[in-house]
């Protein structure tokens, strides 16, 4: 019997070696786990901070809000989550927070430019269409954050609040930093969805590549 399991170990073991897998050697698989367990740990303190950060709001008397662009759909209509966001900017301008908007956003694969059909669904929500600037270059939340920046400049605002997903609001706030800009708010949307739980953990890398890139 013992020779079996000898033989099956020595098997086992060559099997590994043929698969360019090497067994570690105590010390090594000690710094393996304790960096591994280093990891989670930091993952879980970094995406409470995320979802804390987003969930409280920053309101506060601004030039402009900056909506942030998502997923319209095949019929032309937001997708849930973008129809949130700029539900919670018609709340936000009708309590007065700020008197211009920027929508911004790029043409999906869907075929529509994100940012017209956000300016549509504003004035459709009585937000007069002219203090509504369309940004169509916002592909991604740096592009959002460079171009907000250029307008900001040429119409003369100092401070800006962001509106979107609480779990986006981090990463915003870093890019829109990383401009240079200085006096900003921020407002998440108000509905939640069970996607959100994978996006929080996409967030804590894409905030490390904002932070790092």
């Amino acid at each position: 019997m013992t020779l079996e399991v000898d033989d099956m170990i020595t098997r086992a073991r060559r099997s590994k070696r043929r698969m360019g897998l090497k067994v570690l050697p105590g010390g090594a698989k000690s710094i393996v786990l304790y960096g591994l367990a280093a990891f989670i740990v930091w993952f879980a303190i970094h995406a409470t901070a995320i979802t804390v950060d987003g969930l409280r709001d920053e309101l506060h008397k601004t030039d402009v809000a900056v909506v942030l662009g998502n997923k319209v759909e095949v019929s032309g209509v937001p997708s849930p989550a973008l129809k949130g966001r700029l539900e919670r900017t018609v709340e936000l301008y009708q309590s007065g927070y700020f008197d211009s908007i920027i929508v911004s956003g790029g043409v999906g694969k869907e075929g529509h430019d994100e940012a017209f059909v956000m300016k549509e669904f504003l004035v459709e929500r009585g937000i007069p269409h002219d203090i509504i600037i369309i940004d169509s270059n916002g592909y991604n939340t740096a592009l959002t954050a460079e171009n907000t920046k250029q307008i900001m400049v040429e119409q003369g605002f100092e401070s800006l609040m962001i509106i979107s997903q609480f779990f986006h609001i981090s990463r915003s706030k870093l890019a829109f930093k990383q401009q240079g800009l200085t006096e900003i708010y921020s407002a998440h949307a108000k509905d939640f969805f069970i996607r959100d739980i994978y996006s929080v953990f996409r967030e804590f890398f894409a905030y490390y590549k904002y932070l790092i890139f």
